[in-house]
């Protein structure tokens, strides 16, 4: 009897132990990523220099570190080779996320493909591409809404009638498009107003400068510069005020601190503030999410309103933000 019943406790045993390794192996994966915590997440932007990029990488940086991530910050400058070697190396370096503002929308599908193949996920800011299921996040400033308050203020500040010239962003980002369409759609809508000449210059305040010397010459006589951002409006302003042109209205978007400065002194009319220091920390914030548990709790695309920032309410600006 006595031997029985050892037999039987062996048994047993053996019974909770098979039960318990069961348990061990059937959890489920997003429990045992909830346990996660830490790790390398890269970011990858612009240009690091632009203020507004260099914003961008400022608060990705500051979020994840606060969250608990190294992080390691490179610029692509618009060249997609450049961005499929950068996720390739962040893919190398085993990074837990890839905060990415994209390189074109077409172009950047690829590499970001490969990232997801090596299961790492990719953040969208500021750029969307032309394919969803990709990226698990795609956070953008909600461009035609601004295209449309900006398009007004501008209006506004032309009484209506005049003859402008456009300056246009990088045709690969969606975003040149949907500002450019959007102001279209406002300024038509007044017959007073004439569009002389639009020309790309890549969202680069030099090239701002170098293609409104040359609509210059060629328009001596404009009113406006409606700009698809500031940095490009600046580089405007500089030409402008190069030809002894101080009265033409300039309009940027983007709102970084010296486009307001602008503002307050007169020499740009306004300017669009797309919250870009939100939308990098959402992006950090999904990211870690995403990481612990496996979901966001949120859909892939998301955009965010942007806010006019006139010489009316540009004291009340702090650092890509407008205070409550």
């Amino acid at each position: 009897m006595i031997r029985k019943s050892i037999k039987k406790v062996g048994i047993g045993g053996a019974l909770v132990a098979l039960v318990a390794l069961s348990t061990m192996v059937s959890v489920p994966s997003s429990q045992a990523a909830a346990k996660k915590k830490g790790g390398l997440i890269s970011i990858i932007t612009v240009d690091i220099k632009n203020p507004f990029w260099a914003a961008e990488v400022a608060t990705a940086q500051s979020e994840a570190k606060k969250l608990g991530y190294t992080t390691k910050a490179a610029a692509h400058n618009g060249d997609v080779n450049k961005q499929s070697s950068l996720i390739d190396a962040a893919i190398a370096n085993h990074s837990v996320a890839i905060i990415l503002d994209n390189a074109g929308a077409d172009a950047s599908i690829g590499p970001i493909t490969k990232a997801k193949k090596a299961h790492i996920p990719v953040f969208l800011v500021n750029a969307e591409i032309n394919k969803t299921g990709l990226a698990v996040s795609q956070i953008v400033s909600n461009n035609a809404q601004g295209a449309a308050i900006g398009g007004a203020q501008f209006v506004k500040a032309m009484n209506s009638t005049g003859t402008y010239v456009e300056l246009y962003g990088n045709p690969t980002d969606n975003n040149a498009e949907v500002r450019s369409s959007g102001y279209k759609t406002v300024i038509s809508q007044y017959p007073g107003m004439s569009n002389l000449q639009k020309e790309v210059a890549n969202w680069d305040q030099q090239q701002g400068f170098a293609k409104m010397q040359t609509m210059i010459q060629a328009h001596p006589d404009i009113k406006g510069v409606i700009a698809g951002n500031d940095e490009m409006a600046l580089g405007a302003i500089a030409a402008l005020a190069a030809a002894g042109k101080t009265n033409v209205v300039v309009g940027g978007f983007d709102g970084n601190a010296n486009a307001v400065a602008a503002v307050k002194s007169g020499k740009m009319a306004y300017t669009v503030l797309q919250p870009i220091t939100q939308l990098s920390k959402m992006a950090v914030d999904q990211a870690d999410k995403y990481i612990k548990t496996g979901k966001t709790g949120v859909p892939e695309k998301q955009t965010v309103d942007c806010t006019l920032i006139t010489k009316a309410n540009a004291g009340k600006y702090t650092s890509w933000a407008l205070s409550k």
